[in-house]
């Protein structure tokens, strides 16, 4: 766990003097997907697609046991907690949702990658049109089986 905190932190560290640069807010679209973190990008779409699917016995392939996923204040420690709870939630929400790739991230340091992704999501709540603004964080580590994800951290709000 420590080393994935130290990981992330090291690989943030020289990006955080631009996170509130407005210059770098107004790009948009712009690929900054390394090469060799490709395979990554594909994990987490592959994920992502089974979670929006319905699929979890295959969204679950994706995910490490001993996974880490926070969101909105709250954690989930392992796959089997994630699975058997709030998998099934993100997956009825995400049913129904269009869900626009607005920019994305992705890097490899040794066999851990990372991969940030910023989307808008489209739905409906009680007959009207709502549109989220989700930001996603998501850390893999490369093992036999190929990539897995080790790390999730979502934040979400309203489109003002």
């Amino acid at each position: 766990m420590i080393h994935r905190i130290v990981f992330l932190a090291l690989l943030v560290l020289p990006f955080a003097s631009q996170a509130h640069d407005p210059a770098q807010h107004a790009k948009t679209n712009v690929p900054a997907i390394a090469a060799e973190a490709k395979p990554a990008v594909v994990a987490v779409d592959a994920f992502s697609s089974a979670l929006q699917a319905g699929d979890l016995k295959r969204a679950g392939t994706w995910l490490a046991d001993d996974v880490l996923i926070l969101e909105s204040g709250g954690a989930e420690h392992s796959k089997a907690e994630y699975m058997g709870g709030h998998a099934t939630h993100d997956a009825e929400f995400l049913k129904g949702a269009h869900v626009q790739l607005k920019q994305r991230t992705a890097k490899v340091a040794g066999e851990l990658a990372w991969v940030g992704t910023e989307s808008e999501l489209h739905t409906s709540k009680d007959g009207k049109p709502v549109t989220t603004l989700s930001t996603e964080t998501m850390v893999l580590k490369r093992g036999k089986d190929g990539w897995r994800i080790v790390h999730i951290h979502w934040s979400s709000r309203a489109k003002r």
